[in-house]
């Protein structure tokens, strides 16, 4: 499969750094930015950390099987190829589509929010204008090369970064006392992370909220989508996922305390952006502005690596034979430009539907996309657990892994059990349970949609592998 990849001409010209603020860029996002204030509120301070740290050790164990399968198969597609190989070709083809629906329907919101940030200084020009300047760029980034696609995500994402991290350290000389708060009032200490006890509605609601907790920490998997046009993804992947971890957990253990020790519980998720209502409390000039230059970069730093991995699914499917050979072509630059067109038009009609019926559409294809990040989980965890097995049974030595996650089988069989674990939590929250009612019928049609169209392209000798 190597083989086709680079005779199909994916380049790969992707270097560490890019493959790092990657998967840094696709999660320090919307997640982080906004999800984090209903947490606090429905899970109180002390809750809101367990969360995050039961999402940042899940994270751990699914990017442990992930690194195992894509240093070993580094291939576009990644993780639903492994899906069709060790799990059966429908339930790759389902994983692809799951997956090309998450980051098509986080195109569509991405366009309309970066056309509000910028309603803020801009209130005159109509927010559809500013949807189509950021269409027509992010489509650009991705059409001119991967090397010009990752170079614009690595900006993006580092913007992100210095933000989070200045967040962490003012925020925390703040909580001490080292910096005064803007009211005069006197440092809080962790008085507000224990004030209402350490869990005031009981455990049920950090069950409830995981599922958030992982849509946050999402992204981190497009380490396995790019693997494919990784300079030495031998060397390079192992790296990207031991520095991608261990900043992910820095920044978001950190950033939660941050919020959850100058938030009261009460005032988080209600009134505003947490991160607004933090640099308010600590007095930065001009925060507003700050924080709206921050949010638009993350929401197009989203949409950047939205397209990009929707655009390899596509490609991925065709030349996996079961999308039509047009979706495969490249340009003489390597780039998938069917796929990328048809998934930037799906990021269209996203946009579309979130204007037009935001209440129905929308909402059941958000849901599906929340529901589906999970689902992508669970098949990265049970390829990896039987991909481990055949490989042994093969007869072939364990050292000829040039990645190996540890403590096989309890790594991918924990991450499986705690990503369904947050699927069941779904049904105890009734604001979230959409995502079950239209998740699982969405799962149930493309199974479907494989048998349909398998019977078809085994119609078609050009389909048929050589």
């Amino acid at each position: 499969m190597q083989t086709q990849q680079e005779n199909g001409q994916l380049k790969r010209t992707m270097k560490t750094r890019h493959l790092i603020m990657l998967s840094l860029g696709g999660v320090i996002g919307t997640g982080l930015f906004f999800n984090t204030g209903y947490i606090i509120s429905t899970t109180g301070a002390a809750g809101t950390l367990l969360a995050y740290l039961i999402g940042a050790l899940v994270v751990w164990l699914v990017m442990q099987c992930l690194g195992e399968l894509s240093v070993a198969m580094p291939e576009t597609g990644a993780f639903h190829v492994y899906a069709a190989r060790y799990l059966g070709p429908a339930t790759g083809y389902t994983v692809a589509w799951l997956y090309w629906l998450t980051w098509t329907v986080a195109l569509g919101s991405s366009f309309t929010a970066a056309g509000f940030c910028m309603q803020y200084w801009f209130p005159q020009v109509p927010v559809w204008a500013w949807c189509v300047v950021f269409c027509a760029v992010i489509f650009g980034l991705n059409v001119i090369s991967t090397r010009f696609f990752a170079e614009g995500e690595f900006w993006f994402s580092l913007i992100k970064v210095i933000t989070i991290i200045a967040f962490i350290i003012l925020g925390g000389a703040a909580i001490f006392g080292f910096i005064p708060m803007q009211d005069g009032s006197p440092a809080p200490g962790l008085t507000n992370i224990t004030a209402e006890g350490w869990f005031p509605h009981g455990g049920l609601p950090i069950l409830m909220t995981m599922v958030a907790v992982n849509f946050a920490f999402s992204g981190t998997e497009l380490i396995g989508i790019a693997a494919g046009e990784t300079e030495n993804p031998h060397k390079v992947i192992p790296v990207a996922i031991r520095t991608t971890i261990a900043r992910l957990i820095i920044f978001f253990i950190g950033t939660v305390f941050v919020l959850a020790a100058l938030i009261p519980m009460q005032q988080a998720g209600v009134e505003k952006s947490p991160f607004v209502l933090v640099f308010e409390k600590v007095g930065i000039p001009y925060a507003a502005d700050i924080f709206n230059f921050v949010i638009l970069t993350a929401i197009l730093s989203a949409a950047n690596s939205g397209l990009y991995a929707s655009g390899r699914m596509l490609w991925s499917l065709s030349n996996e034979k079961t999308l039509p050979r047009c979706f495969a072509r490249v340009n003489k630059n390597g780039v998938p430009l069917t796929a990328l067109s048809v998934s930037m038009l799906g990021g269209v009609l996203a946009l579309f539907s979130s204007v037009v019926a935001p209440d129905t559409v929308f909402v059941a294809l958000s849901a599906i996309s929340g529901f589906a990040v999970v689902a992508v989980w669970i098949s990265i965890c049970a390829s990896h657990f039987v991909f481990r097995r055949r490989h042994v049974q093969s007869g072939q030595p364990l050292s000829a892994l040039q990645y190996r996650a540890p403590w096989y089988p309890l790594v991918p069989v924990l991450g499986f059990v705690l990503c369904v674990v947050a699927c069941v939590g779904l049904a105890f929250d009734p604001s979230q349970r959409i995502a079950l009612y239209c998740g699982i019928p969405f799962v149930a049609l493309c199974y479907g949609a494989y048998y349909l169209t398998r019977h078809l392209t085994t119609q078609e000798p050009e389909h048929v592998a050589e």
